[in-house]
């Protein structure tokens, strides 16, 4: 049944789209919403938490504790997060991360997990994937694993264990998922059985292997592997970027990214069960870090290859969107804010649910900003009780998605700030939002955020590059503003607001519609 409503649901889009046609998803005759997953790390160590700088922020070559003019730590990546880099058993950043994730409308987390062995690092992993998964479960969303079943490798290689006894260790990891995860009402489940991914397989490469890992659990887990599935064993696969398809300069083409989305789609769709994926680029430091050639670059084209990749995700009625990733510094697929992204992606993420799944989703744009206000006073207030118990219900009105409330209770802690998001100043932010609503009319309202008391000009064009108007002038003090274009007048079409600061420029796209 499940298979023969998604061929429908393929087929309905396609004839919508040859007769120019909006298909919301949300408005389809029974559809169940599919659940939106971001791909998470529990990889990253600093002194403050852990005592040490961890290998994912270092590579064995990079050093943190060398900061430029800025106050940008050295870390392994191109890009860096609004937060600097954190530990991942850090409460506060935990919660910082759980809580962007509820006000975009992200569902949960599927963990890249190393296993339980003590063993390199993976037992401090596991105890950061713990208290992650504590965390997710305060906030009431959902986790899963993505297994990486390339540390079984790793271990026969440096005689941790024999290769005899691989098999009866997957066993043992899989009746520790059972044991800790699996039961739990926030482990996701399709048709009743917990969702469990492997990057790969990497070491157990035959379908027997998994089916005999399995055969122990009371329940048998829903399996996917990576790029094609693993038959019988696996219900299916999922899609991940196809870096292998480089060309000869290094560049995955928009055109090859495709090609692939194409094949894989194509063979997915005899599948019971469909696990898509959004990516929003892929840019490496491996080179740079002495660990290898990298994989080469997918332009993130101002947010269009997230944008683009998430849509094709959503039309073809999957069960899981796997969002890849929120935080692969190291590969470069980031979606939680950095420094030179903002909150791009999480805004996009939310205007999908809003639009396309869900159109009673109550957050707005500037919600994104309220987590780091929420981490600032965390650490400036550790020590006043008051702070901490405001802090703690603004937590439980954003969970039990009492936006009203949320603000409220921000405004209560704090009387400037942005959209009553209770914002202050964001060090190295330099973001222009999404405008909304989007389409419009006749007004457009969008949020702006500078570091810095800087000369600011934000001015309309139409799609052929006049201008239409100038909505702010002049130097501006650090912070967060709201700003409205009232297009009464002009003309139904796409146009473009962009806001530019020095050499800084950023835009955003919007539609006014009769």
């Amino acid at each position: 049944m499940k298979s023969f409503n998604r061929a429908r649901f393929i087929l309905l889009t396609a004839v919508l789209f040859v007769l120019g046609l909006t298909f919301s998803v949300a408005s389809a005759a029974d559809a169940k919403r599919p659940v939106f997953m971001a791909h998470f790390m529990p990889w990253h160590q600093t002194p403050e938490v852990s005592g040490y700088w961890g290998y994912h922020w270092t590579m064995n070559h990079f050093d943190p504790e060398k900061t430029d003019s800025t106050g940008r730590r050295e870390i392994a990546s191109h890009y860096y997060p609004l937060t600097g880099p954190y530990d991942s058993r850090d409460e506060d950043i935990l919660e910082y991360q759980i809580l962007l994730m509820k006000l975009s409308g992200i569902d949960g987390v599927m963990v890249d997990w190393y296993g339980m062995e003590d063993f390199a690092d993976y037992a401090a992993l596991n105890e950061s994937t713990q208290a992650l998964f504590g965390m997710i479960k305060k906030a009431g969303l959902l986790f899963s694993i993505v297994y990486e079943d390339q540390t079984v490798k790793h271990m026969v290689e440096k005689g941790h264990i024999v290769k005899s006894a691989a098999l009866d260790h997957g066993k043992a990891v899989m009746r520790y998922m059972q044991d800790n995860w699996f039961a739990e009402d926030a482990y996701l489940k399709l048709d009743g059985r917990p969702v469990l991914l492997t990057f790969g397989p990497q070491y157990f490469m035959n379908s027997s292997d998994w089916a005999s890992m399995f055969s122990g659990l009371p329940v048998t887990p829903l399996f996917f592997t990576l790029d094609n599935r693993l038959s019988p064993a696996a219900a299916g696969a999922y899609p991940w970027p196809p870096m292998s398809r480089s060309n000869a300069a290094g560049l995955l083409t928009q055109a090859a990214l495709s090609d692939y989305l194409n094949q894989f789609y194509q063979k997915a769709a005899a599948w019971d069960f469909l696990v898509t994926s959004a990516f929003p680029g892929f840019n490496d430091i491996y080179k740079e870090a002495g660990v290898s050639q990298g994989y080469g670059l997918l332009d993130s084209e101002n947010g269009a290859t997230f944008q683009s990749t998430l849509q094709r995700a959503l039309s073809r009625d999957p069960d899981v969107i796997q969002l890849v990733t929120w935080n692969d510094y190291g590969e470069g697929t980031i979606i939680e804010p950095t420094r030179e992204f903002g909150y791009q992606y999480l805004e996009i993420v939310q205007d999908f649910r809003r639009s396309d799944v869900d159109s009673l989703f109550p957050f707005k744009t500037v919600d994104l900003f309220v987590p780091a206000r929420i981490l600032e006073l965390r650490r400036t207030g550790a020590n006043d009780p008051f702070i901490q118990s405001a802090l703690d219900r603004v937590f439980d009105r954003i969970v039990s998605g009492n936006r009203d409330g949320m603000n409220a209770g921000m405004d209560s802690l704090s009387a400037s700030g942005c959209g009553g998001a209770g914002l202050g100043v964001l060090p190295g932010v330099f973001l222009l939002s999404q405008v909304y609503p989007n389409p419009f009319n006749p007004s457009a309202r969008f949020y702006y955020h500078i570091a810095d008391a800087s000369p600011v000009t934000i001015s309309v064009f139409d799609d052929s590059g006049c201008l239409i108007k100038v909505l702010v002038d002049g130097t501006t003090t650090a912070g967060c503003y709201s700003a409205e274009w009232n297009a009464a007048g002009a003309p139904s079409g796409l146009y473009v607001i962009r806001m530019t600061s020095g050499k800084r420029t950023v835009t955003q796209k919007c539609v006014k519609v009769k």
